[in-house]
Formats: C-alpha cells, sequence, structure tokens
C-alpha cells in the first residue's frame, strides 16, 4: 500500500496554476456567492483545491453542507449536476429549504426585520438583537416554518460572523451573540437570495445523519465531506468524537469504491491521527496538507478575546477518482 503525503506550507503551482486562474476562478461565481459565513466555510480554501478539481460528474453530494461554498465550484463545473446536499443542523436546512420553495415570503420577513433594525442607534440594534434571538428561542412556535427560518437567517447576519453556538439560555437554539452591527444600508443581498432559489430548484435537500446520502452516490458523483474538525473551537450543535471521524474516512472510501469522486477534508493536530487510520485500514488514498490561518470561527481563544491562529488542513481524495495523477 503506498500512502502519499503532500504536505504543502507555502503554496507553489509551478506555471500549473497562475494567479490570473485563481482570479478567474473567483469571478466567474460573482453572482452568487454563500449564503452566510461559516465558520469552515472553503471559499478561502478553493485556491488551494483547485489543482484537484474533478472534471466530470452528473451529481454532486455534499453531507456536511454549512454554508455551501463547495457547491458553487461544483455548479460552475457542471451547471446541470443533480445536486444533493445535507446538513446535521436542522435549522440551517429549514433556511435553504424555505428558500427554494417560498423565496418571496423569506425575502418579505426580512425587509420587515430589516426596516426596523437600520433606523436604531448601535445600543437599540443590540437590544433589537438579543429580543429578536430570545422570541427565536421561545416564542418560535407562533411562526410559519419560512418566518422562523427567516428570522434566524437575520440573526445570523447580524451575530458574530461565522460563529454557530447553541446556549442554554436560548432554549438550546440559536445562541450567537450579537455581532458589530454596523450595517449601513442592508442586512442582506436579496439578489443573492434569488440566485440561490434558481440554484436550489435542482437541489435535492435533506436534514440528518450524513449516511442517507450514501444511496444518491453512483460511479458519476462527486462527493464532497467536510465534517467538524478535529480540534476545532466552533460550538456545534453536536459532538463529533475522533470514532466519528473514522466512520467519515471509512464512508468517503466506501463511496470511492463505487466509483464516485470522493473527497474529505479536516484539520491536522500533528499526531498522524489520518495517517496512521488510513494505513491500518489499507486505504489507498492520497493526503494533502495546506498552511491556513483561522480568522473567524476556529480561532484561538485567549483571554483578552480571540486571535488568529495558523493551522494545517487535510483534503484526502482517493486515488484515481479524478484528476489527481501523483
Amino acid at each position: 500500500m503506498n500512502l502519499q503525503i503532500h504536505n504543502i506550507q507555502k503554496i507553489v503551482y509551478g506555471g500549473v496554476i497562475g494567479i490570473g486562474a485563481i482570479a478567474g476562478y473567483l469571478i466567474m461565481n460573482k453572482n452568487i456567492k454563500p449564503l452566510f459565513m461559516w465558520a469552515g466555510g472553503k471559499t478561502k480554501m478553493i485556491k488551494h483545491y483547485q489543482s484537484y478539481l474533478p472534471k466530470t460528474f452528473n451529481t454532486y453530494i455534499e453531507p456536511f453542507f454549512g454554508g455551501g461554498s463547495m457547491l458553487l465550484v461544483a455548479h460552475k463545473i457542471n451547471p446541470k449536476a443533480n445536486i444533493i446536499i445535507n446538513d446535521s443542523n436542522h435549522s440551517i436546512i429549514k433556511i435553504y429549504k424555505s428558500i427554494k420553495s417560498d423565496v418571496v415570503s423569506f425575502t418579505s420577513k426580512l425587509d420587515d426585520l430589516t426596516l426596523n433594525y437600520l433606523p436604531l442607534s448601535k445600543e437599540e440594534r443590540k437590544k433589537y438583537y438579543y429580543n429578536l434571538r430570545n422570541d427565536h428561542a421561545y416564542n418560535h412556535s407562533a411562526w410559519s416554518a419560512t418566518e422562523e427560518s427567516a428570522t434566524l437567517y437575520f440573526l445570523m447576519k447580524t451575530g458574530f460572523n461565522g460563529i454557530w453556538q447553541i446556549n442554554k439560555n436560548t432554549n438550546d437554539r440559536f445562541g450567537t451573540p450579537a455581532g458589530l452591527l454596523n450595517q449601513k444600508d442592508n442586512i442582506y443581498d436579496k439578489e443573492n437570495i434569488k440566485n440561490w432559489h434558481n440554484l436550489l430548484q435542482q437541489a435535492t435537500i435533506l436534514a440528518g445523519d450524513y449516511k442517507q446520502t450514501n444511496s444518491y452516490v453512483t460511479d458519476n458523483s462527486w462527493l464532497f465531506m467536510d465534517p467538524p474538525y478535529r480540534g476545532g473551537f466552533t460550538k456545534y450543535a453536536t459532538s463529533f468524537n475522533d470514532q466519528n471521524q473514522k466512520e467519515v474516512i471509512d464512508f468517503a472510501y466506501d463511496c470511492s469504491c463505487k466509483g464516485s469522486q470522493s473527497w474529505s477534508t479536516n484539520r491536522d493536530l500533528d499526531d498522524n491521527f489520518f495517517e496512521d487510520y488510513i494505513s491500518l485500514k489499507g486505504y489507498a488514498m492520497n493526503i494533502y496538507k495546506f498552511g491556513v490561518t483561522y480568522t473567524a470561527g476556529r480561532r484561538k481563544q485567549t483571554v483578552d478575546g480571540f486571535e488568529a491562529k495558523k493551522a494545517k488542513e487535510y483534503l484526502i481524495i482517493k486515488k484515481g477518482n479524478n484528476n489527481d495523477n501523483s
């Protein structure tokens, strides 16, 4: 068994990928962007992944969907691909479902909240945010599913960037603190939401265990798995231990054996956890490492707040399932 590890501390493309190509990659998705900042989102990682992207597939599957930035990459490669998205965070999935099926009511509710919020002073905005967060925690049963989702989306757009926090004092629901509250003209991009509405018409949206996506895996699919990271600072609604991490690798490998192009990402804690497990199982997989700096969500907490943290991230690909010929 030949386990190949590619340690990329400084990205050097050797003429294969240049700055122009990366810039072009960002420009080509300029009309649609992730709906919200998400801790662990892959927007900043795309430049690292570009040389490994699959060239062909007819179904894109993302079992840990979150903010969905990699879907936009997949959509650019194949705009006609079937889309399967899933997340165990039912509240996030409700946002996508509302945008897919009830976008007019969704944006109407956002407009009402925005009109109430923008004229307020910063101190008044803070009070408005926490009152609304409390209503979302305890009074949501009186709302429609779309009203609930739109309210949560508003809170995410005005809360502390990229953090998903569940608190006891918010009824085990969204409890992220208020953000800077310095918006001037608007809270959200209505045109972007409309673009997502159009995109999601070709999507099957699931909520629950990631393994339920297995039935959609084919010999011409691209599976992108971005589970909660080992050693992450983000507080997710559910725990994800090392045994769960091993099961994700098993799942990715099994899907690859069906012919799917399977990717899995994670964080390197310098303990050879993934290398040892992949070697133990005898999986023919390539491991790539990229130097990153966490500036939101996974930042290191200190006595003075949070600070940027340098780290390494994994990209694990089964050999022969894409244009990786190393």
